[in-house]
């Protein structure tokens, strides 16, 4: 299902469902009931309700953002240390740099085309990336420099490599969701309080502010919404992205 569906459904069931029990207690309500006598400490206590509630999606979404741009910034880490290895190795020998080229093109390839595709179905990485990381490590630390040059620049490509392979586990650990299911329970909960708040204010006394409390449900549904999509940094709509990869590899785009 589309995200946008899912953001388009949560909006509107949140309007229907504010609707429909303002319009069950407006038919069901006592001849006699005064909506305009509304307790002022109700007043105080949803207007403190709505505020709490709103730091707290304020953080959460600043969390789940910040996740994302984490993980964006591992795969760049990633795709750089890769494009190092691939110019560093310029210095050594032809059939050493073709080989180690060729690893490096290959390892790109299968985590844009296919490792990829693992990570949003399945939220984990493959063995297949993982054996051929360590075809490149294999390649950089087997291979002994023949020249001064040549050693100087092994280091740092054993650096490069490490680098890789950090970038890499940072990625797999952030495959998954990063929102513990018990700030799920806190933030679901805390929208129905906050929503069931609206309805003891007796929100029912005009159309007007019948639409502005199916707003205010919508709001906080787009808010969750929000919150839902940045929680999987590769997996949904607005998720971190291979591009780094493609920018600094486009031969294997193929």
């Amino acid at each position: 299902m589309s995200e946008w569906l899912v953001l388009t459904l949560a909006m509107l069931g949140a309007c229907a469902v504010v609707v429909a029990v303002t319009l069950v207690r407006h038919r069901t309500a006592a001849a006699d009931d005064d909506p305009s006598e509304t307790p002022d400490v109700i007043e105080y206590m949803t207007m403190w309700i709505g505020v709490v509630y709103a730091i707290v999606l304020g953080l959460a979404i600043a969390g789940v953002w910040e996740a994302r741009g984490v993980a964006q910034d591992q795969v760049r880490a990633e795709a750089q240390a890769l494009h190092e290895i691939s110019e560093r190795v310029r210095v050594y020998p032809p059939g050493v740099r073709d080989g180690i080229r060729a690893d490096v093109n290959a390892y790109a390839g299968h985590v844009v085309h296919t490792e990829w595709r693992t990570m949003t179905d399945h939220g984990r990485l493959t063995g297949t990336g993982t054996r051929l990381l360590e075809r490149i490590r294999s390649d950089v630390t087997d291979y002994r420099p023949r020249t001064d040059f040549e050693a100087q620049a092994y280091q740092p490509l054993v650096d490069q490599v490490t680098a890789v392979d950090q970038a890499r586990g940072a990625r797999a650990e952030s495959t998954g969701a990063t929102m513990p299911g018990v700030v799920w329970f806190g933030l679901l909960f805390g929208a129905v309080i906050t929503v069931g708040m609206v309805f003891a204010l007796q929100i029912r006394r005009t159309p007007r502010e019948l639409v502005l409390a199916g707003l205010f449900s919508a709001t906080i549904a787009f808010m969750l919404f929000l919150i839902w999509v940045f929680d999987a940094p590769y997996s949904r709509g607005m998720d971190a992205t291979a591009q780094p990869f493609l920018d600094l590899f486009p031969g294997i785009e193929g």
